[in-house]
């Protein structure tokens, strides 16, 4: 099971730190990734932490201002986003997948096994 939270409303230019709680997983054996929709869009993935290797991915459109890190003891994998700008504006998800972040890097969603609730960003202008 992954639990997100974090999410709310914040202004253009600011930070949110989304978390994704996992419980009932061998982190080891996967890569969990952030994925993010609006409303008649695909999902689109963000940014992956290989819990194996601990190597990361950060899609272009979030590079350098999305950061994802985890914390092995809590089994919790964050992203730290900061300037954020309205077009962020959306859901987003945390999924666990197959120890690769070629899960994000290439939006393999039919490879996702387990996927978060979903928390809702809002960046208003």
């Amino acid at each position: 099971q992954l639990v997100e939270s974090g999410g709310g409303l914040v202004q253009a230019g600011g930070s949110l730190r989304l978390s994704c709680a996992a419980s009932g997983l061998r982190f080891a054996d996967y890569a969990i990734g952030w994925f993010r929709q609006t409303p008649g869009k695909e999902r689109e993935g963000l940014s992956c932490i290989n819990m194996s290797g601990a190597s990361t991915y950060h899609a272009d459109s979030v590079k350098g201002r999305f950061t994802i890190s985890s914390d092995n003891v809590e089994n919790t994998v964050y992203l730290q986003m900061n300037d954020l700008k309205p077009e962020d504006t959306a859901v987003y998800y945390c999924a666990a997948g197959p120890p690769s972040c070629l899960l994000v890097a290439e939006n393999r969603i039919s490879e996702v096994e387990v996927w978060g609730q979903g928390t809702l960003v809002t960046v208003s202008s």
